[in-house]
């Protein structure tokens, strides 16, 4: 039997669930719980039918990366959000626009085996390397478990893999984590002025990558979920907040809590016992971990003069923990991959344990 599908009290999902299938006649594979035929250690009826059904949401595999100002990066603006990382030293930039229509981008380069992906009914972005998927392609299930994208591996026997949860939790894979690559969230803008040789996703011509499809869903005070959920109300429920899991635990730095500090900031944490600093970047919009060391040199971290600064050599750094000025410039400091954003609501109930920092 379906599941009933709750909707959202404007209806606004609805509509993009429609939306989203204008172009997705494939409502086969993992409809519904007790088609997957699959054993899962996640309690199988919070496994929900998302709408459009295994590949309605078609992840994209190695797509063309142009240079800015090419015209195949027309479709975004500077104020858009874009996921940055790092491929054999080269910056590139997978937008938001293209993740609200695909959600999973495949890379596969030499011995790099990546999938970038983005849920936006959580606001979640990670990057995982697929080694333990045996290397496999990822693509979206049309399942959503606690309103989150539940991925599946392109091998010969099918695992579900829930984002949040980093891991395969049904079938023959159940228990398999993936290791997970270091991703940052910013502004089109400035990820161009940090880096303008990045290259970007051009428009695949598949889709309007200027529409976004979810209405008002991610305004900051909006409490509608497609699946109904427990919202916490210590911060907003749409609020971007940059967290580092642990167990059923860990810690969060809400964007505003950041904000407070100032439009730059730096925050020194640790977690079990391991350090790591939060750089914050008001103008861009983006928050980061990394591993406070370099070359086995612990190193600290001052805001000076509205820059980030490390105590040790006086070098400046960027918010994507690249040193631009001073003794370590073109450094880069190793971002804790585990790291990731997404919405507050999507904490506390992917990790109940976790903390949550504010500025005190």
């Amino acid at each position: 039997m379906r599941p009933r599908r709750f909707l959202f009290k404007e209806t606004v999902l609805a509509g993009a669930v429609a939306f989203l299938g204008l172009a997705c006649s494939d409502d086969t594979g993992f409809n519904t719980p007790d088609q997957t035929g699959l054993d899962c250690s996640i309690p199988p009826e919070l496994l929900l039918n998302g709408g459009p059904g295994k590949d309605g949401i078609p992840a994209l595999t190695n797509p063309l990366f142009v240079a800015p100002g090419d015209a195949g990066a027309g479709y975004l603006e500077d104020a858009d959000r874009i996921v940055g990382i790092f491929l054999d030293d080269q910056a590139l930039a997978l937008p938001l626009n293209i993740f609200w229509w695909h959600e999973i981008v495949n890379i596969t380069q030499g011995g790099v085996r990546w999938s970038i992906t983005h849920c936006p009914l959580t606001g979640s972005t990670l990057g995982f390397d697929r080694t333990a998927a045996d290397g496999a392609e990822f693509g979206v299930s049309g399942l959503l478990y606690q309103n989150n994208l539940v991925m599946y591996d392109r091998n010969s026997v099918e695992s579900l893999w829930p984002q949040m949860l980093r891991g395969a939790r049904c079938g023959s894979a159940d228990g398999t984590d993936l290791e997970m690559v270091p991703v940052v969230e910013m502004t089109w803008g400035g990820w161009k002025t940090l880096h303008p040789d990045t290259r970007v996703i051009a428009d695949t011509g598949e889709r309007n990558y200027r529409a976004y499809p979810y209405g008002g869903y991610a305004q900051l005070n909006n409490t509608s979920l497609l699946f109904p959920g427990t919202i916490d109300p210590r911060r907003p429920p749409k609020e971007r907040v940059l967290g580092i899991p642990s167990g059923t635990g860990g810690i969060t730095y809400p964007y505003g809590a950041l904000d407070e500090v100032g439009p730059v900031a730096v925050v020194h944490g640790s977690l079990s016992g391991a350090p790591h600093v939060v750089f914050w970047d008001r103008d861009r919009e983006a928050a980061m971990a990394f591993h406070p060391s370099l070359d086995g040199q612990e190193l600290t971290f001052s805001v000076v003069n509205g820059a980030i600064v490390d105590d040790q050599s006086g070098s400046t750094w960027q918010v994507d923990g690249t040193a631009v000025e001073g003794p370590n410039a073109g450094m880069r400091l190793v971002g804790v991959a585990e790291a990731f954003i997404a919405f507050w609501f999507a904490w506390p109930t992917f990790y109940p344990a976790v903390e949550l920092w504010g500025a005190q």
